[in-house]
């Protein structure tokens, strides 16, 4: 019986790649460097906004502290108006809240713009625990911060299911010892993910439900 669901956020919860790739663009040209596309910012996204700006630099690794200080400071204030929820999904949210299951998120994204895009779209859905990258815990695929919240809810790793959209969730909830659902309607093709190990797929919140709920 499936007790928990953590989340990964960007491309599972929420489609931000817009926001990133527009924030992002906006550090570069600060910079005078050559901008990103929408497909290489979503190409990287999933290990933590250090090495996104690493990977958007192309090389120009010089400039690589003040331009992730710069893009930091641009996303905490960034007001996410290109930001969506995906369809489906708040229906899916609150039926698993009605069923009794705990929610949770664990991303890399950084807790001051978690913080922000979980306020705007998602504190609605009164998710038990929201953790983003901090200093306490290792960025995914470390399952520190899975195995954290897991304890805090006081459920039993069969009782939980990782839901998330790319390789990094996939190692997570391999590493965790938790059973692990790949979001095909986020940012990761089937085949990508089926390379790092992902064996049960969603191609929609209502084909997670039917999973979820076929579990319990």
């Amino acid at each position: 019986m499936v007790k928990a669901i953590i989340f990964d956020l960007d491309g599972t919860l929420l489609d931000t790649s817009a926001d990133i790739c527009h924030t992002v663009n906006e550090s570069l040209s600060a910079f005078l460097l050559p901008p990103i596309s929408p497909a290489e910012t979503v190409k990287y996204i999933g290990n933590g906004a250090a090495e996104l700006i690493k990977r958007a630099l192309k090389g120009r690794l010089d400039l690589f502290p003040e331009v992730l200080e710069d893009y930091l400071e641009r996303f905490s204030k960034c007001g996410n108006l290109r930001t969506a929820l995906y369809e489906g999904e708040a229906e899916a949210l609150q039926k698993f809240k009605r069923a009794g299951m705990a929610l949770a998120i664990v991303t890399n994204k950084p807790q001051p713009a978690t913080d922000n895009v979980y306020g705007s779209f998602l504190s609605k859905f009164a998710f038990n625990i929201v953790l983003g990258q901090t200093e306490y815990y290792p960025l995914k695929p470390d399952p520190a911060s899975t195995l954290a919240i897991i304890g805090k809810l006081g459920v039993k790793k069969e009782e939980c299911v990782f839901v998330g959209d790319g390789e990094t969730d996939v190692l997570t909830a391999r590493a965790a010892g938790i059973e692990c659902v790949s979001a095909l309607w986020g940012y990761r093709a089937r085949e990508e993910l089926i390379k790092c190990g992902a064996k049960t797929f969603a191609h929609s919140y209502a084909e997670l439900q039917n999973i979820i709920f076929g579990k319990s």
